[in-house]
């Protein structure tokens, strides 16, 4: 037996007496008001007579936080949504089927490059210079020059418009020698002090994303420098990345919703005054329990990294033995700061960030084997943007420690 369809022009649509009508108009990637012709088909299906089906998602609801334009949305009899319960339909009282189709649970946990797909803006043709991220790193000290240049690095390469390193004095000269791509700020001082606030706050100020700590070191004045940095930055409720010596020198600190920090083990017992767990599981419940403890997202470098807000976790298990070169951490900060100006949230920044960080470092170990350098890494991340599918197949693969 054979059947036919006929397709009809929306202006045509009127509403219609059936035993089941289905609606599969608009998906899960769905936001704002329904354009035509889905305005009028909405309102066509919801004056049909008939059982209501809606397919994963009811047209016109956003599928995570359940928004809808006034009325504008489908009011199904029965919703078969596919996977896991969409946390947007928990805000209405629909009758809901969730039907599993085949996508394992590590597809969920793992950062992969889907998530690099699904997740980053697309650049628009008539954007103007500064709109896909204005990007401040505070770092470097009398020591240490490369941190901070390895961090301004890698948020140029991740796509950032404009990157200023603000570093002491015969610091940014360092800095602006080494590469012309970056606007160096000369602060007063061998060393960054709390004195140095007042120079910066034109320039936080200007910020998307403040990334604070790579090579500051953690002589006394820097450390107080630290602590009235972060606190101007909160009053500012500014969107930041805390790495390093600044994580070091405000530990026990209760931060905000809009802060990224990336604490490596040590690190980690240092802010929250606890040894990370060798069980995998506890480490993954004291990274969750702490995120929620410090209202912030917390990124665990390591083996395998620990992604969490305190509501949700992810993992993330590219890499390679030879991130362990100094540098890498920078470069993640970079990367992380910069999707995060380009306003993509906290918790999906940091895993995706993680993800690319690791996936061009393994690039990089594929060509040069454990020696590798950061600037390796930094070179590789748009090879991972611009092909996250590709660069996968390379991965080196991991085990999970029970």
């Amino acid at each position: 037996a054979s059947a036919s369809i006929t397709v009809k022009d929306v202006e045509e649509l009127k509403p219609l007496t059936a035993d089941i009508l289905v609606d599969g108009m608009l998906g899960t990637g769905f936001s704002g008001r329904p354009r035509e012709p889905f305005r009028t088909a909405i309102k066509v299906f919801n004056q049909s007579k008939g059982y209501k089906v809606s397919i994963d998602v009811p047209s016109g609801i956003n599928a995570d936080t359940g928004e809808a334009f006034q009325d504008e949305y489908v009011k199904p009899d029965l919703v078969v949504t596919f996977h896991d319960m969409k946390p947007g339909l928990l805000k209405y009282n629909f009758n809901i089927v969730v039907k599993k189709i085949g996508i394992p649970p590590e597809a969920e946990i793992y950062a992969g490059p889907g998530d690099v797909i699904v997740n980053l803006p697309k650049r628009r043709f008539s954007s103007k210079k500064g709109e896909n991220g204005r990007v401040l790193v505070i770092g470097g000290s009398y020591t240490f020059s490369g941190a901070p240049t390895l961090a301004g690095m890698a948020a140029l390469r991740t796509g950032a418009d404009l990157v200023y390193v603000a570093a002491p004095e015969d610091t940014a000269k360092i800095i602006a020698g080494y590469s012309p791509d970056l606007i160096s700020i000369k602060l007063q001082g061998k060393n960054i002090s709390p004195s140095n606030l007042e120079e910066l706050k034109p320039w936080i100020d200007r910020a998307d994303v403040v990334i604070i700590g790579p090579g500051m070191g953690l002589s006394d004045e820097t450390v107080e420098a630290s602590k009235t940095i972060v606190n101007y930055l909160r009053e500012k409720n500014k969107t930041a990345v805390i790495d390093a010596d600044a994580l070091k020198a405000i530990k026990g600190y209760e931060l905000y919703n809009k802060v990224v920090i990336t604490p490596h083990a040590g690190e980690f017992k240092i802010f929250f005054g606890e040894e990370p767990s060798i069980n995998m599981r506890e480490r993954i419940n004291q990274v969750v329990r702490n995120a929620e403890k410090c209202k912030c997202t917390v990124l665990l470098k390591g083996y395998i990294d620990i992604i969490s807000d305190g509501k949700r976790f992810k993992l993330n298990k590219t890499g390679n033995p030879g991130m362990t070169v100094g540098g890498s951490g920078d470069t993640l900060t970079g990367i992380v700061g910069t999707l995060m100006a380009q306003r993509i949230e906290p918790f999906i920044a940091a895993y995706l960030g993680v993800f690319i960080n690791s996936l061009a470092g393994t690039l990089a170990y594929n060509k040069l084997g454990a020696h590798l350098a950061p600037t390796d890494i930094v070179n590789e991340i748009p090879n991972v943007i611009n092909n996250p599918l590709e660069a996968f197949k390379k991965k080196v693969y991991k085990r999970i420690l029970e």
